[in-house]
This record gives C-alpha cells, sequence and structure tokens, in this order.
C-alpha cells in the first residue's frame, strides 16, 4: 500500500476560553492563566483560543478584571503563538445587534491587542450579520474565519453546507469552522460533510465540537482522515463532558500516522499537572458540578443542547410544572419549525426554549409569546433558513410589517454618543467598548477600579472626589 501523504493536524486549544466557559462558568481568571503561559507557547499549537466568548462579560462582572488587560498580558506571554477569539458578528460579545462603527472599532482594538485569529458566528447562519467583521478584520490584516453553526433538520443538507462554503469563500473569510455547539455531528456525517465542503473551496477548514453527546473524539478522528485542516481540543482537567476533547489523547491518536501533530506529550502532561488542582478545586467547591463532566445522549435525541436542556428544567422547576418536560422537550421541536428553522445556539436556543415552556403552560400555542420571540417573527435577528409559518408570525406580530434587510442597516452610528455617555470613566480607548457592550456593569467595573487605584494614591483620590463630586 502507497505510504499516505504526511499532513499534520493542527490543533487549537480552548483552555483558556471555551474549556473553561463550559465546565466552570467562565471563571478562570488572568492570574491562574498567566503562569503557564510560556509553556504551552512552547507546544507549537495552531492557535491559543483565549478570549471572546462569554470570557469579556465574566471578567468584567464576576471577575473585576479588565478583559483587554487580560488580552495584553497573554500577547506578552505567547511569543510563538497565534491567539484567537470568537466573536459574536454583529452581537460583537454581547446579546444584541450594534451598528457597524461599534462592530468595526471592536475588531481593530481586538486585532491591536493581540488577537490573530477571529472566528466569527452568527446565531442563524446569517452571512450578512457576519460581513462587517469579516472586512473589518481583512482591513487590520488579521485573519478572519467564519464559523456556521452545525445544526440538523430538513433544510440543512450537504447542498446547504457546501452552498454556504462557496458564499463564505466569496465574503472573502481566511477560513471556515464548523460550529458543533451541542455535539451533533457524529462520525460518518463528519466524512460526508468535511468531504463535501473540501471539493467546493480551497480554505482550510477548521472543526469545532463538544463531548456533550459523547461521539466527538470519533467525529474528530473521521474528521480527520476526511481532509479537516484544524481540530479544537482542552488540556485534560478541562475536558470531556460539555467541553472539548483532550488534547494529550487526540495527540497520541494521530501518533505515527500521517496526521502526526509532532506535540511533547511530556510538556503537555507538565500543561495538565499544572491545570489539574484547579479542576480539584472547582469540584470541591461545586463551581464544576459532575454532571456536566458526563454523556448526554438526549443532546443527539432531542437536537437540543446540554445547557439549553438544563435551563429547561429550571424554568419548569420555577413553575412548579416539572411534569410537563417531555411535553416541553416535544414542543421545541415544532416552535423551532414556525421559527424558521434556526441553529440552536445563544440566543436562538434560548428563545426558542423559553417560547416552547410558555406554548405548553398557557395551553394555548402562542398565547403569550417573549419579546425575543417577536423580534425573531420580525426579521430583528436577521434571516432565517425557512420561512417562519405564517399563521404564528401573524398570530404574535399581527400586521407588523418585518424587515428583510440586514438588521444593522437600520442602526445609525453609535460610537460617538456612547463615547460622550462615558466620558467621565475613560482611562483608554478600550473602555468605550466595554461600555458599549455593558453599559452597566462596565461601570460597576470603572467605579471599582478607581477606588482600588484611590487606596493606592490618597493624592489621586483627593483628586478624582474634588473631579466627580458625590
Amino acid at each position: 500500500m502507497a505510504e499516505l501523504e504526511k499532513k499534520p493536524i493542527k490543533i487549537t486549544e480552548t483552555i483558556l476560553r471555551d474549556a473553561h466557559q463550559s465546565l466552570i462558568a467562565t471563571r478562570m481568571t488572568t492570574e491562574q492563566m498567566l503562569p503557564i503561559v510560556e509553556k504551552m507557547d512552547q507546544v507549537g499549537y495552531h492557535s491559543v483560543e483565549c478570549w471572546g466568548g462569554a470570557t469579556f462579560d465574566a471578567s468584567l462582572r464576576f471577575l473585576k478584571e479588565d478583559p483587554w488587560e487580560r488580552l495584553r498580558k497573554l500577547r506578552d506571554g505567547f511569543k510563538n503563538t497565534k491567539l484567537q477569539m470568537l466573536f459574536r458578528g454583529q452581537n460583537i460579545l454581547g446579546y444584541h445587534q450594534y451598528a457597524d462603527d461599534v462592530v468595526e472599532y471592536f475588531v481593530q482594538k481586538s486585532i491591536a491587542n493581540g488577537i490573530d485569529i477571529i472566528r466569527i458566528f452568527d446565531c442563524l447562519n446569517d452571512l450578512r450579520n457576519l460581513q462587517t467583521a469579516v472586512n473589518a478584520s481583512r482591513k487590520e490584516n488579521g485573519h478572519s474565519q467564519v464559523a456556521l453553526s452545525y445544526t440538523l433538520g430538513d433544510a440543512y443538507t450537504l447542498e446547504y453546507w457546501t452552498e454556504m462554503a462557496k458564499r463564505i469563500e466569496d465574503m472573502g473569510a481566511d477560513s471556515i469552522c464548523i460550529k458543533d455547539m451541542a455535539g451533533l455531528l457524529v462520525p460518518y456525517k463528519a466524512t460526508e460533510l468535511i468531504t463535501a465542503m473540501k471539493e467546493v473551496t480551497t480554505l482550510p477548514i477548521q472543526l469545532h465540537t463538544h463531548y456533550t453527546s459523547g461521539v466527538a473524539s470519533m467525529t474528530y478522528l473521521k474528521a480527520v482522515e476526511a481532509g479537516v485542516d484544524v481540530i479544537d481540543t482542552a488540556m485534560s482537567p478541562f475536558s470531556m463532558g460539555t467541553s472539548q476533547p483532550a488534547t494529550e489523547v487526540m495527540v497520541e491518536t494521530f501518533k505515527g500516522t500521517p496526521y502526526d501533530t509532532g506535540f511533547d506529550q511530556n510538556l503537555l502532561a507538565e500543561i495538565a499537572d499544572y491545570f489539574r488542582p484547579m479542576q480539584e478545586e472547582a469540584l470541591k467547591t461545586g463551581l464544576l458540578n459532575p454532571k456536566v463532566m458526563g454523556v448526554n445522549i438526549k443532546t443527539l435525541l432531542y437536537q437540543v443542547p446540554g445547557g439549553m436542556l438544563s435551563n429547561l428544567v429550571s424554568q419548569l422547576k420555577e413553575q412548579g410544572a416539572e411534569d410537563k418536560y417531555y411535553e416541553v422537550l416535544n414542543e421545541v421541536p415544532r416552535v423551532r419549525k414556525d421559527l424558521g428553522e434556526p441553529p440552536l445556539v445563544t440566543p436562538s436556543s434560548q428563545i426558542v426554549g423559553t417560547q416552547s415552556v410558555f406554548n405548553v403552560l398557557m395551553g394555548e400555542r402562542y398565547k403569550m409569546a417573549t419579546a425575543e420571540t417577536k423580534a425573531v417573527l420580525r426579521g430583528e435577528y436577521g434571516a432565517t433558513v425557512k420561512p417562519f409559518d405564517p399563521e404564528v408570525q401573524k398570530k404574535v406580530i399581527g400586521d407588523v410589517e418585518p424587515i428583510t434587510c440586514r438588521p444593522a442597516d437600520l442602526i445609525p452610528p453609535e460610537l460617538e454618543k456612547l463615547e460622550a455617555e462615558m466620558a467621565q470613566w475613560k482611562e483608554q480607548d478600550e473602555d468605550v467598548l466595554s461600555y458599549a457592550l455593558f453599559p452597566q456593569v462596565a461601570v460597576e467595573f470603572f467605579k471599582d477600579r478607581e477606588a482600588k487605584k484611590s487606596k493606592i494614591d490618597p493624592k489621586a483620590a483627593d483628586m478624582e472626589n474634588k473631579a466627580y463630586p458625590v
């Protein structure tokens, strides 16, 4: 048999972002990360995902840290490794759409502070919501990776995915990511998907999945054999469960094959040893719930991400209606279909889940619709892959004319107004972006930052008091 051509699989390490976001609610601090950076920098990763997603919100809200400062410190430490972030398209890192000038400025500052690769996704896979971020990234010489939220359903055929791959290449993106947030991509489907996409695009393809349903490592194996270029993994102490497959396991799997990473297992073992006490501490305090470390096959049965299932349970518990659990689970695919069959990822998963609970508890479908359901049906989140159910749309939004343009086309420039609103707190250009995304949380953080400085320098405190009388 002819020797296979060598094609080492590239690896993106997620322990500094998605792994701790998935398992311990994004609570890893900058101080916990920095001592191990030098060792991680020697591994030879394709990139280290360390910023974006929920890290920005959690840093400000819970850790009282400046996310920008974290990024600068990580950039200083990683001399040889590319840094990567997750970016929610027109939503940036927040939960609603922002004006183009805010998106452009955020991309500019992310790259200026040390990000090399920006992974950009949209909860509806509406590529119009990604174009501004892709253009901004190119302008700053960053690598823009467009991520497709992977899901199942009538509309999501191989033809759909290959068509999307071609459109992403036409947009000017540098690579494609298949973002399987719920762990729905099973091994042989991965072979089909990667093979089909490789036939229509020359862009590198990266695969991101979660271990939630228990198939992720096998899915990676088949994807790599089919020609995928990069996979996302997490160091073992924060791998598996709702996180990614373990880095060391995938490295060992491909050892001695054409896909051999060449990584040093001794070095990886030292890195794992560093993180293990954090995992043990998180288990002890309850921050890491053993439930999220297991396999939840219901993810495949109901096509519902693990986090969404637990949300449904707690919503029903609050209403004293836990006996309605299976009724709600059966309602989820119906609501999803009514709303144009969107992928179930933040925020569409929360919208579909909550509306399903309402429909069951009210005893009449759409008797009461959430503000977010109305916004989806008005087109405020963008275009869905299938049309909305016309009767449901009529019942929920009446005669309101839904928008069909890119939603951000209707948002006037915001940056100048935001600058004026938060001028008294500004210590660095980036502060306006923290304020743009999370105004109340950011102001609390700015006050806290000021108070800490006052403790250090009493004269400064006195001057601050004169400048801003309480």
